[in-house]
């Protein structure tokens, strides 16, 4: 269970994430509900792509493993999440203006 909070932190920050790009990049924005699901998508593979590179989640998981979360895996789990939910909102926002002309 303790493996799983990092995840959620990811997928909650990813959905901030994509409802800030949306509110900042309003011609791209989905909506709230098309901005939290891209932001979460995004917060997923953010998250998880750090964890390949050893930054986040998988210091999350080993801090808990060990008994407890350090403040630093969690602000690496809610900037990894935040950062790529607001990527691919972005991303898919632009895909779905281009495909709208």
């Amino acid at each position: 269970m303790d493996g799983l909070l990092p995840i959620i932190i990811q997928l909650v920050s990813g959905a901030a994430g994509g409802n800030i790009a949306g509110s900042l990049m309003k011609n791209a924005s989905l909506g709230t509900l098309g901005n939290s699901l891209a932001g979460i998508l995004g917060g997923g593979l953010g998250g998880q792509i750090l964890g390949m590179l050893g930054v986040g989640a998988a210091g999350a998981g080993d801090a808990a493993a060990g008994g407890g979360l350090d403040l630093g895996s969690i602000i690496g789990s809610v900037a990894g999440g935040g950062v790529g939910g607001g990527v691919i909102m972005a991303v898919i926002g632009l895909i779905k203006k281009a495909m709208a002309k």
